[in-house]
């Protein structure tokens, strides 16, 4: 029956995903109004336009109560609501909701190339109980036309566009938060070693492939608390992807400790239990080379079987060669399951404890952000000369130009006296920039037009 899943097995790993790809949209930000005060007995009413309210943003946090990432199996777009525009009677608008997306402990979050749907960037690491991770941004609503008064400007005719919301396709991926890893070939015994020693009930049975999700096991003895995790059985090449190895091994990532189980009797199939042991070995290094640095244990596990002893000492020989403790168990009776516990307990402790000392030692925001504030020290904006025209890049001008309301000549001659206070014409005169020049800014284009040069008598010289 090796190879053979069954219908319910089916449905137990559908009910478990640890990988997605979802499309995320934060909120629009609300128009400003454009509005004047207008009431009897007051003939020049100034302005009075309200405020947009900002768009929600989408953010992630981390559930303990969440087990996998099946919400995200079959829904796979979601967006936050947008801010409301703004009124007269400087009535601002109200502030779009913010979308909370809940996911387990131990999610990595990744942007994605909208194309190839590669990752391009890692946003953030969700390792602790109410950790949130802002992936998508709210847009800034737009002003109302009282913020654009001034004294040569007692009447401002435009008011502010509100600012797009971020939107972004970002990969989850889960890797189980355990203290301990039980790896090993399939039909070893992982899953009734989790079931004694701890009060979890895995699905166990006596053909290979039986664990096809990883599962958490909580070990409680006299001095320690922690978690194991049953990784379903691997098998050479899982390194290089044979079978589900990628899918299994990122679950070991994260474990202080690496538990080896090799079955004492070989199996049905006649295997050499150190060469397992070897091949293990072998394929968690090829993964990550980091993994050998992990402190590992050898368990032995069927040694109440008959005709045992000469497999267990020479596992017990290859052990001692690797420096690494053993233990001989029998996950059926119980013989020397409380001796491992206690053991493991032992080095689980002491490397929370090592990783508590590296975590204190570096600063890491509990809220992590997908787009951050520019730094001081950074420019403005970016002009990159292209074979036709010209290009501006700049979180602050590209903001301005969609905010703007280009059928408004008003608006339009504030956006350009904006530009040349930040300093655009005169870096555009400096790189060489002429009149007619094509200026583009995200999908917006305009010509460039340089300062007016005076002939000898003070006059346009029109040459």
């Amino acid at each position: 029956m090796a190879g053979v899943i069954r219908c319910e097995e089916v449905s137990e790993l559908a009910d478990f995903t640890d990988r997605v790809h979802i499309h995320v949209r934060a909120g629009d930000g609300g128009a400003g109004c454009l509005s004047f005060r207008r009431e009897a007995h007051v003939p020049k009413g100034g302005p009075d336009g309200g405020d947009g309210g900002d768009g929600g943003s989408v953010i992630l946090v981390a559930d303990p109560q969440k087990s996998s990432l099946v919400d995200y199996r079959y829904k796979h777009h979601f967006a936050a609501e947008r801010g409301t525009h703004g009124q007269g009677a400087r009535k601002h608008g109200k502030d779009g909701a913010d979308l909370i997306l809940p996911v387990p402990l131990g999610t990595q979050v990744r942007s994605l190339d909208a194309q190839t749907m590669e990752p391009v960037a890692e946003l953030g690491d969700l390792t602790r109980a109410g950790e949130r991770l802002v992936v998508a941004r709210g847009g800034k609503g737009g002003y109302g036309n009282p913020h654009f008064v001034t004294s040569v400007r007692r009447a401002p005719g435009f008011a502010e566009r509100g600012e797009p919301g971020k939107e972004l396709w970002i990969e989850l991926e889960m890797k189980l938060m355990a203290d301990a890893a039980l790896v090993g070939m399939p039909s070893v015994g992982k899953s009734s070693l989790v079931a004694a020693m701890s009060k979890a009930r895995p699905k166990v049975a006596s053909y290979p492939f039986t664990t096809l999700i990883p599962s958490l096991g909580a070990v409680r003895t006299d001095d320690y608390d922690y978690v194991v995790a049953d990784v379903p059985g691997l098998i050479e090449g899982a390194a290089d992807g044979r079978g589900l190895g990628h899918d299994f091994l990122r679950h070991i990532e994260r474990c202080s400790v690496i538990v080896h189980v090799v079955d004492a009797t070989g199996d049905f199939e006649g295997r050499d239990p150190v060469d397992d042991l070897e091949i293990i070995d072998s394929e968690l290094v090829t993964y990550d080379p980091s993994l050998a640095e992990r402190p590992q244990v050898i368990v032995a596990n069927k040694v109440d079987m008959p005709d045992t002893r000469e497999a267990v000492a020479r596992v017990r020989e290859r052990a001692d060669e690797l420096e690494r403790p053993f233990f001989a168990v029998s996950a059926l009776t119980g013989e020397g399951i409380g001796a491992l516990k206690q053991a493991l307990g032992a080095l689980v402790f002491e490397e929370r404890a090592l990783r508590a000392e590296a975590l204190a030692a570096t600063e890491s925001p509990y809220e992590q952000v997908w787009r951050g504030t520019a730094k001081k020290d950074e420019p403005p904006f970016t002009l990159v000369r292209e074979e036709d025209g010209w290009r501006l890049f700049g979180e602050t001008i590209e903001r301005w130009v969609v905010q703007t309301d280009w059928d408004n000549e008003e608006a339009v001659a504030y956006l350009q006296s904006r530009f040349a206070r930040l300093g655009v014409d005169d870096a555009l005169l400096e790189a060489g920039a002429k009149n007619g020049d094509e200026v583009r800014i995200l999908e917006i284009a305009f010509d460039y037009v340089g300062p007016v040069e005076m002939d000898a008598h003070g006059e346009e010289d029109d040459a």
